[in-house]
């Protein structure tokens, strides 16, 4: 992240979003530059300013009353408070379209509607407008007018019914991924769609309006699992760490802990037979190829796991590394942001917090995950902390032409 120039620093975006999936993609945009406008509610923002603990620190080591939740999609945007439900706010939501190319919301189907600010209604005031709507079941169907939640949606797609160890064994049952992936993978499909309805106003002249759903990502990032059934019959189960279709690829128990084999082909098992000194296991019919190993795999692991006791993690890693076997530790959180190569990569990145803000006077900086675009010539940008609520208002109403004294008389009016 640095001064050259960024992608997307032409483009102005106005996000009705809160919680995860749309700040997701408004931060992605907000990162390759586009001024993303953040509108909160007055008084108490977007809701995962209070998902907490953990909380942000003051400068002393004790909890504010910030949520560390809200920093992690948040970057790089402007806050402002309108109260949408009013009329003065809506006329100033409008207001912003007009000079918007993307409006970002995921209030449930027809939500907005009743504010004027639904697509149809900010259409005409801007054609060029690109305005993605993010919900949980889409705009049509029996459950459009459901809300809908990454949970719900883990579970209502399989993705729980795939993900932890079998019934059978000590822990065993469906559990959700540790972090909201549908959330996260829709608001990464929401910006692939943005971006391509960008590419396409180059060509028309017009926007279009994009309807992205929660359970329609959840069902393509199957991937595999829902290609192997989908053309099969058959319906995957829990496996724990192992792969359906891959062996040996899952954890291995060490001398001093874990470790995490990940043998793709036959040729990175048969480096790893010739490192372990027992190069018959690549030799044996039984183990000869993937789908063998596959089908072999209760005979071949438990030989496995005895070996891969006779060694430490570092050991085993030190032994493979050279031997293009994929191999790696099991990092808890802290090991994983101590690691070298994210260092090198530069993947922590820390912003002062601007002192003039209300909230946010007590943190003296935000730590966040650094954007993975690496884009050679025209990289992601970090321009600002993610913002306290309201940070930004009297800036960018007077953006719009309001003077002093007519804010001052929305605030008395509890627009803002």
């Amino acid at each position: 992240m640095n001064e050259k120039p960024a992608a997307l620093g032409h483009i102005k975006v106005l996000d009705l979003s809160r919680v995860l999936a749309g700040p997701w993609c408004t931060q992605m945009l907000a990162d390759l530059g586009a001024d993303v406008i953040k509108v909160e509610r007055p008084g108490a923002g977007d809701d995962t300013r209070h998902w907490g603990p953990p909380f942000l620190k003051d400068g002393d080591g004790n909890d504010t009353d910030q949520a560390s939740y809200f920093t992690a999609c948040n970057r790089n945007k402007r806050s402002v408070t309108i109260d949408m439900s009013s009329a003065q706010g809506q006329a100033l939501i409008r207001q912003m379209a007009a000079q918007s190319d993307i409006v970002v919301e995921n209030f449930k189907v027809g939500g907005l509607a009743h504010y004027g600010l639904d697509y149809e209604s900010l259409k005409a005031v801007n054609p060029r407008l690109i305005y993605c709507s993010v919900t949980g079941f889409g705009q049509d169907g029996p459950y459009a007018e459901r809300a809908g939640y990454d949970l719900m949606i883990q579970a209502m797609t399989g993705m729980m019914s795939i993900t932890g160890r079998p019934d059978s064994v000590p822990g065993g049952g469906p559990q959700r991924v540790g972090v909201a992936l549908i959330d996260l993978f829709t608001g990464v499909y929401a910006c692939s769609a943005i971006l391509a309805a960008l590419e396409v106003r180059h060509r028309t002249g017009v926007g279009q309006f994009i309807d992205m759903a929660l359970l329609d990502v959840g069902m393509a990032i199957l991937a595999n699992q829902a290609a192997g059934f989908l053309n099969t019959g058959q319906v995957p189960q829990r496996q724990g760490n192992s792969h359906p279709s891959l062996a040996p690829y899952q954890d291995f128990p060490t001398q001093d802990g874990s470790m995490l084999l990940a043998v793709g082909n036959d040729g990175q098992f048969a480096r790893f037979c010739e490192a372990a000194d027992h190069p018959e296991w690549a030799a044996d019919p039984r183990f000869a190829s993937n789908t063998l190993r596959v089908k072999n795999r209760e005979q071949l692991i438990p030989a496995m796991q005895e070996l891969t006791l006779t060694r430490s993690t570092a050991q085993w890693i030190a032994l493979l590394e050279d031997k293009a076997v994929p191999c790696g530790p099991i990092n808890d959180m802290g090991q994983a942001f101590a690691d070298a190569q994210v260092a090198a990569r530069g993947l922590i990145v820390k912003q002062a917090v601007a002192q003039a803000t209300t909230l946010q006077t007590a943190v003296e900086s935000i730590a966040t995950v650094a954007s993975p675009l690496r884009l050679m010539d025209t990289p992601p940008v970090l321009r600002r902390a993610p913002p306290a609520l309201g940070e930004h208002t009297d800036e960018v109403l007077a953006e719009l032409g309001l003077g002093a004294d007519a804010i001052a008389a929305l605030r008395r009016d509890a627009v803002l």
